[in-house]
């Protein structure tokens, strides 16, 4: 891939139907078959609730990186950085197993990139370094 270099995702996914819908139609199963509490089944489903709303709301997020610009939007959340105010971009793999990234300045100030914008790290990882941008990897850390 060359720049400029975009990624976008969404909230609608598949994955995501496909998951509410088997846990309803466990509960559902539930309910009929061992005539679980309703009241159980509530607070159960109550935990599909914030998938639900993405699927419903389908929050579109982005990320570009040009020859002069890192941007991305999220939600609520745009940003707009000039590559020359990059230190290097911090590459955390968390201990399940996703990545996120930061942008840290010369201050040594981290932006953290949010999640929905990140673009998977094996594709982004050399286009930034071809951008000119430094980059640092950090395992499994718990802060950071």
């Amino acid at each position: 891939m060359t720049l400029p270099y975009r990624y976008t995702s969404q909230g609608r996914r598949p994955t995501t139907v496909i998951t509410v819908l088997g846990i309803w139609a466990a509960l559902i199963a539930a309910y009929v078959l061992l005539e679980a509490k309703p009241l159980i089944l509530a607070v159960i489903g109550a935990f599909t609730l914030p998938a639900l709303y993405d699927l419903v709301r389908n929050p579109h997020s982005m990320l570009t990186l040009d020859q002069t610009h890192l941007r991305w939007s999220s939600g609520g959340q745009d940003a707009e950085i000039a590559l020359s105010e990059i230190d290097h971009l911090r590459f955390d793999t968390r201990l399940d197993m996703s990545v996120r990234l930061s942008v840290v300045r010369p201050s040594g100030v981290k932006i953290r990139v949010p999640y929905p914008a990140t673009p998977p790290h094996a594709t982004f990882e050399p286009l930034a370094r071809s951008a000119g941008l430094e980059t640092r990897r950090y395992h499994f850390s718990l802060i950071g």
